[in-house]
């Protein structure tokens, strides 16, 4: 077990009053039983910003970085405990496009489905638009649109260009995005990131524009 108040990934500060992780000798092995999920998400947001291996492996977290104020575990604790925190994911900037920084004002913690449908995987998107595909072989309506959403996967049609093929991409995430407005009505800082989406979204649909982030 890490010994409390030595760095994490050379930033932060265990200080908990309390064994974060116990482990049991198991059939002859140490393995770890339980973990707190509170130092659990803590280790998590800090390797994603301090982890040179984790940098290395996910790129767009270069630049990032945890306020001084969640440096120390029992803040962060305090933060968590008073957020609708399980089955979800902790978000920097699913409320503010582009924030680099972890803090109580700029972070949210977001249904995992939610989080996902405004996932962009860059890298593995091509040379065409999110959502955009082409058909070898087919002359006329070559470019097709997908989206998936909660583990279905919508295929909406086949279209004669990129960009035509990507704005019913976006009419779809529009669509998504609605709905998800009716479910989480109930949940303030989830509308408030649904709200910033969907007028980008409609914005894009508006304009006959790429879009390429959330």
């Amino acid at each position: 077990m890490r010994k409390r108040n030595k760095l994490m990934y050379s930033s932060g500060i265990n200080d908990a009053d309390y064994p974060v992780v116990i482990r049991k000798m198991v059939n002859g092995k140490d393995k770890m039983v339980w973990i707190c999920p509170y130092y659990l998400k803590w280790k998590d947001m800090l390797k994603r910003c301090y982890s040179a291996k984790c940098l290395e492996k996910r790129p767009t977290y270069k630049g990032c970085s945890v306020c001084n104020e969640w440096l120390l575990f029992s803040n962060f604790r305090a933060w968590m405990i008073t957020q609708d925190w399980k089955d979800k994911h902790i978000d920097k900037d699913f409320l503010f496009e582009g924030n680099k920084v972890y803090s109580p004002s700029t972070c949210a913690f977001v249904p995992v489905r939610v989080n996902l449908f405004i996932t962009v995987r860059g890298k593995m998107r091509g040379e065409y638009p999110i959502g955009v595909g082409r058909k070898k072989g087919l002359k006329k309506n070559p470019y097709y649109s997908h989206c998936n959403d909660n583990g279905v996967k919508y295929h909406l049609g086949m279209f004669p260009t990129p960009e035509q093929a990507h704005q019913a991409w976006l009419a779809k995430k529009l669509e998504v995005c609605n709905e998800y407005l009716v479910e989480f009505k109930e949940e303030p800082l989830i509308v408030q990131g649904l709200l910033r989406i969907h007028a980008k979204i409609q914005h894009h649909i508006e304009t006959n524009t790429e879009l390429t982030s959330f």
